[in-house]
């Protein structure tokens, strides 16, 4: 049997397995799909209105585009979050034959296992939510990204359109490529055509909702800014519990100067990306290579999305895959190490949830600990990616054409 054939044989267990185990397991991992997804698109379809458009969304607008074809398939299957698992399955399968191709390079063989392996350890969560969908043809993109620059571009800010994440991968680009004219063309194109779409069905004064909100949330229970309010909830300290908001549908924390810790949180977090940009971007002038440069820099952004974040959902691991799989695409040897970590990190975030999440929000010793354990190595793994950014050395054959530039 090829090693082609028993990837794809993997491919289909995978995600079968995966997709069962959302039925079976606690604490409800395909809630979203079910609780928020289908009524959201069910109510666009009846002309009840469309979120985002008519009311303000958490949400970027195009995200209402896969929760509507999931309608369509689930006319087919009967369900809609089967049909989801459908939706997102059949995305992956079309990533993941461009990145097998005929199945004779050794480094996209490993990035599949990796990515297969990724979607096992995480679970049903990565499945069953937005960023599932988002994640192929974030690999997509990556695969294409020199090649063709355009259609990455097209692929990546119509899913930034979706979840926001995907502009850290188009950052990482812009920043480490050459050809960053297609590049800026393609997000200028996307997000034109989306502002219109809004604007013209009369929506303007919601199309940035979903920014509004992040800027005006509190801290979610599994945010690595969390840990210590968690800590505080588990030791009864006072003033220190978890509780769940009505308005995002979603547990967060309370305790000691937490106003002052919300508040500041989206500023940390634009300084600490924007300062892994900046770093990005000099080693880019100094002349290290993309292949290098790349993967490092998309893995630092979006981990510095999550590390910083107020907001710490289950599905943001997904974020992580693409980067690691680029990266084991063109140095295996270099990127094992990044890779295993993410697929511990992987491992703990499905401990947490579904497994152990009830013990999250009335919390226990064993839960907490994981949690803790997971935010640490989302941490390490952003310290990891700086460092290694700021010790990139340029090419030879770079730093001889720069110098030679220099008057």
């Amino acid at each position: 049997m090829s090693r082609r054939s028993v990837l794809w044989i993997a491919f289909v267990l995978v995600h079968l397995g995966v997709s069962w185990l959302g039925f079976v397991m606690p604490n409800e991992p395909m809630g979203d799909v079910y609780r928020v997804y289908e009524p959201w698109s069910a109510q666009a379809l009846r002309g009840g209105g469309i979120v985002g458009v008519d009311s303000p969304w958490v949400y970027p607008q195009l995200a209402l585009v896969p929760m509507v074809l999931t309608q369509i398939i689930a006319a087919l299957v009967g369900s809609y979050t089967v049909a989801w698992a459908v939706l997102v399955a059949l995305a992956d399968a079309a990533a993941f034959a461009v990145l097998v191709g005929r199945g004779r390079s050794t480094g996209r063989a490993v990035a599949a296992w990796f990515w297969l392996a990724a979607i096992a350890l995480l679970g049903p969560v990565g499945i069953y939510r937005l960023d599932g969908f988002t994640v192929p043809i974030v690999i997509l993109a990556c695969l294409w990204i020199i090649g063709r620059p355009w259609v990455a571009s097209l692929l990546l800010s119509a899913v930034t359109w979706m979840k926001v994440w995907p502009a850290a991968v188009l950052a990482a680009g812009v920043i480490a490529a050459r050809r960053r004219a297609p590049l800026l063309g393609g997000a200028v194109v996307v997000s034109a055509l989306t502002l219109a779409g809004v604007a013209v069905a009369g929506g303007a004064a919601n199309a940035f909702g979903f920014i509004t909100d992040q800027a005006t949330r509190g801290l979610q229970v599994e945010a690595p800014v969390s840990t210590p309010y968690l800590w505080g909830a588990l030791l009864h300290l006072d003033g220190f519990w978890v509780y769940y908001s009505m308005d995002l549908l979603t547990f967060q924390v309370t305790g000691t100067e937490i106003d002052t810790v919300i508040a500041a949180m989206t500023p940390l977090m634009i300084l600490a990306v924007g300062a892994v940009a900046a770093l990005g971007a000099v080693q880019a002038v100094r002349g290290v290579r993309f292949v290098t440069l790349f993967p490092s820099l998309a893995l630092a952004l979006v981990t510095g999305f999550i590390v910083f974040n107020k907001v710490g959902s289950p599905q943001y691991l997904c974020w992580l895959i693409p980067p690691v799989v680029i990266g084991l695409v063109l140095d295996r040897a270099v990127w094992f190490a990044p890779a295993g970590l993410t697929l511990g990190a992987a491992l703990l975030t499905q401990l947490v949830y579904p497994v152990l999440y009830a013990d999250i929000l009335y919390p226990a010793s064993l839960a907490v600990t994981l949690l803790t354990l997971r935010n640490l190595v989302l941490i390490a793994l952003f310290v990891w990616m700086v460092v290694r950014l700021a010790r990139m050395r340029p090419h030879v054959r770079a730093r001889a054409a720069l110098l030679h530039t220099i008057p």
